[in-house]
């Protein structure tokens, strides 16, 4: 099954920095307002090698990809960044609050041997664009590093890994940092020989499912094609293994957030389209969608630019060829295939977590309508992976989000 192993990771020398001004949360979610902030606010933050600027006499000898790799090397020189000294895990866990409930979650952090999705132990569950690709592959083919975490999911039983991290979460943290929600992520060394064994016996036949990342991971497996292309057959290969939190997905602290879905236009029989496949119900717009949809299976809400009221739509289970027998239960398949592929172009699709700014977005005008969803739960992620259909793009969103800049692995 899958393999995992320790590494000597890359890490701030919390001696020399403000660990909270360093690190940054994962490129996909930086605004180019926050990214100004995040360089104001130290030198060394690492949203100036994961996420740099732009500049205006930027070309192929000069630009944002070969400033991180000066930034990396200069960092690394200088003792701002520092390799751990022993291959080692790192545990890393999360305190937040979601709708109101503090949670926290505890996984670590470890190297995954890189596979061809769908045709080993590692599984993937989100379509993705090729754009984002393009801009990982050039960081990692200029600064040869992992420089942002994969969130993965295990499934295991087993208890010597929960005993681990739990043990080693008493103990004093070597990073402590509150991010800009107010959510607190601390991080620990796990170098002792014994327990990175158990770790990696524990996780010797399972699965790994990949949460938020699925740019990063097949970034990486085109840079180790690339790579292996390259290289003499009896070469080491260090970059055939990539940088992963690996959490339990039977962990009561994972958490995942439903992501709304934004349309431009809508067509002018949009009431008959929906009447195929859902029972309607129409309901005052007062009402809180969210409480309205929490329980209900099969369902989701929509709104539309002008209405006074919200439409609750369930799916009445009809079978329909367009979507896996297996798949039937899982709201935003059921949404996508029957609904939104066949009345708009989805590359067009608007995505939005907030109830409130999706609804702003309608009304204004921005857009024409919306569809509010219930969170995926964990399990439809791993049905998804396990029938080897991708769901739609922002079907899941974790929450929290990583912090970028805890651990580099660097080859």
């Amino acid at each position: 099954m899958a393999e995992i192993i320790p590494f000597k990771g890359i890490l701030y020398d919390v001696t020399k920095v403000q660990i909270e001004d360093v690190l940054a949360p994962p490129y996909d979610i930086i605004t180019p307002e926050y990214r100004e902030a995040l360089y104001m606010q130290s030198p060394y933050n690492i949203v100036r090698i994961d996420f740099g600027k732009e500049e205006p006499a930027d070309n192929e000898a000069r630009n944002k990809y070969t400033r991180a790799r000066e930034y990396l090397d200069a960092w690394m020189k200088e003792g701002v960044l520092i390799r751990s000294d022993k291959p080692s895990f790192y545990a890393y866990e999360m305190t937040f609050r979601a709708n109101g409930v503090r949670k926290r979650l505890l996984g670590f952090l470890g190297l995954v041997k890189l596979e061809e999705l769908g045709k080993g132990s590692v599984y993937p569950h989100e379509c993705t664009h090729s754009k984002p690709k393009q801009d990982r592959l050039s960081l990692m083919r200029s600064c040869n590093a992992n420089v942002s975490p994969i969130f993965s999911l295990y499934k295991s039983s087993g208890g010597r890994i929960a005993h681990i991290l739990s043990n080693t979460s008493i103990t004093k943290p070597y990073i402590t940092a509150e991010d800009i929600s107010g959510d607190l992520h601390r991080l620990w060394q796990i170098d002792n020989e014994e327990e990175i064994e158990s770790i990696k016996q524990e996780l010797g036949d399972k699965a790994i499912f990949i949460a938020d990342g699925h740019h990063r991971y097949e970034t990486a497996l085109e840079f180790y094609r690339e790579g292996s292309a390259q290289a003499m057959s009896t070469s080491a290969k260090p970059f055939d293994h990539v940088l992963m939190f690996l959490s339990n997905m039977l962990d009561e602290g994972l958490t995942i957030l439903p992501t709304h879905r934004l349309l431009k236009t809508i067509p002018e029989d949009i009431d008959s389209i929906l009447a195929r496949y859902f029972e309607i119900e129409t309901v005052a717009e007062d009402f809180d969608i969210r409480k309205i949809l929490s329980g209900k299976r099969l369902a989701c809400g929509f709104f539309r630019k002008g209405s006074t009221t919200w439409q609750i739509l369930t799916y009445r289970n009809a079978n329909i060829s367009e979507i896996n027998h297996d798949l039937r239960e899982i709201d935003v398949i059921i949404l996508h295939e029957l609904v939104l592929k066949k009345i708009s172009d989805t590359t067009e699709i608007g995505y939005e977590m907030d109830v409130r700014r999706a609804l702003d977005k309608v009304n204004n005008g921005e857009f024409s309508a919306a569809f509010f969803l219930n969170p995926t739960r964990v399990e439809d992620v791993e049905k998804a992976a396990l029938s080897f259909v991708r769901m739609p793009p922002k079907s899941t969103y974790f929450y929290p989000k990583l912090l970028t800049g805890l651990v580099i692995n660097k080859w």
